[in-house]
């Protein structure tokens, strides 16, 4: 096992009806923004959830972030930040709402001109940062108990991670009875998201880390369990708070301490989304089977293990146990309804991949736990997508 170091700040709440505990989390004296996406909160009752909870605050409202949050509007609340003189910002959404709300809490705190090349290109420190806490109400990112976000850039067609200790939440909120009213195809985006967060920690190389791997694949084989279960009721509390859970420890940083990672798919999948503008658990779900199958040698015993504890394959050949795993990953994602083809979304694999293969070789890059998947790599990938 490597070495880590492993802190998070934040405060978990889970359960139903935690909404109400906010005025308990929030200093009453604070002037905070409210920050939200495009009206869902207004029609699944969470909005005046918070709004009756937060009776008596000083509250300020800033709505239209998107489900893959654009810096161009980012900025706009950064202005509005500072018109007001905002100290707390609440992220009520889903991992797009919170994403946008650790970016802009760097943001309204950096003085240059330009945050987005700063924060996401250049990687600089940022010392200050607006706390923030959440509701969030979509189990996907994770983002609710760690410390990145991912933004877009209109202008540039570009699509980025960040990472700060800065931006941890103070509190998230988690009430599964929230997601009872999600649309299937977010509901199917987030059990792929989380899915494949997992598997960008877990299937790498050995490093002796028997405890992380358990968890992760225990993590796998419930997504699988459980999904079924919220497509056929959707208001099954159980499984849906199953599945919240899910989310939150795909990405909270446990299965990954002491761990190798890959997050090549995500890096291409972020492509994608920039480029094309199909939903992030889309752009995975396209990649993740094919990097598989491109990266099978150096990730097979990985693979074989996940084959055999999560889908009961008995193959005793690791390679070849391996190419049954990807062939059962594949077939999870279609029987919940996620098509795996970029043909399923009108895009040319060809195109797709010399774009991504383009930008790749401009910015020098080379992704995975051994940094095999390079600009011709993701070529390669792409165009068997």
């Amino acid at each position: 096992m490597n070495n880590f170091e492993y802190c998070c700040p934040t405060h978990v709440i889970f359960g139903k009806g935690t909404i109400a505990k906010l005025n308990k989390l929030i200093d009453r004296n604070k002037k905070i923004l409210m920050i939200y996406g495009g009206g869902s909160i207004k029609k699944n009752g969470v909005y005046e959830q918070v709004k009756k909870a937060l009776e008596g605050y000083n509250l300020v409202e800033f709505g239209g972030i998107e489900p893959n949050p654009k810096y161009e509007t980012c900025m706009k609340a950064v202005e509005l930040i500072k018109q007001e003189g905002v100290d707390f910002l609440l992220a009520v959404g889903g991992g797009s709402t919170l994403d946008a709300t650790k970016f802009i809490s760097l943001a309204a705190k950096y003085n240059g001109d330009d945050a987005y090349d700063a924060i996401m290109i250049r990687e600089e420190q940022v010392n200050d940062a607006i706390p923030l806490g959440d509701v969030i109400t979509l189990p996907a990112t994770g983002s609710e108990m760690n410390n990145g976000g991912v933004i877009s850039r209109l202008a540039t067609d570009e699509k980025l991670p960040f990472h700060s200790d800065l931006v941890y939440p103070k509190f998230s909120i988690i009430d599964p009875e929230v997601t009872f009213s999600l649309p299937v195809r977010q509901t199917v985006n987030g059990i792929v998201d989380t899915f494949v967060h997992v598997m960008e920690q877990y299937c790498t190389y050995d490093v002796n880390t028997p405890l992380q791997d358990g968890w992760a694949l225990t993590i796998l084989k419930t997504l699988i369990e459980e999904a079924p279960k919220v497509l056929a009721n959707p208001s099954d509390y159980d499984a849906r708070a199953n599945i919240f859970w899910c989310a939150t420890c795909g990405l909270n940083y446990w299965i990954a301490l002491g761990a190798v990672q890959d997050w090549s798919t995500h890096m291409i999948g972020h492509e994608l989304t920039a480029f094309y503008g199909i939903d992030h658990g889309q752009s995975l779900a396209i990649v993740l089977p094919r990097l598989l199958k491109n990266q099978k040698v150096s990730k097979s015993r990985k693979l074989a293990k996940l084959g055999r504890e999560v889908f009961g394959i008995t193959e005793p050949v690791d390679l070849k146990a391996a190419d049954l795993a990807i062939e059962k990953i594949e077939e999870f994602f279609n029987s919940i309804g996620m098509k795996t083809k970029l043909a399923d979304y009108e895009i040319d694999s060809k195109e797709a991949a010399e774009k991504i293969r383009d930008r790749f070789t401009k910015r020098n890059v080379a992704f995975g736990e051994k940094g095999a998947v390079n600009a011709a790599a993701a070529y390669e990938i792409l165009s068997e997508c």
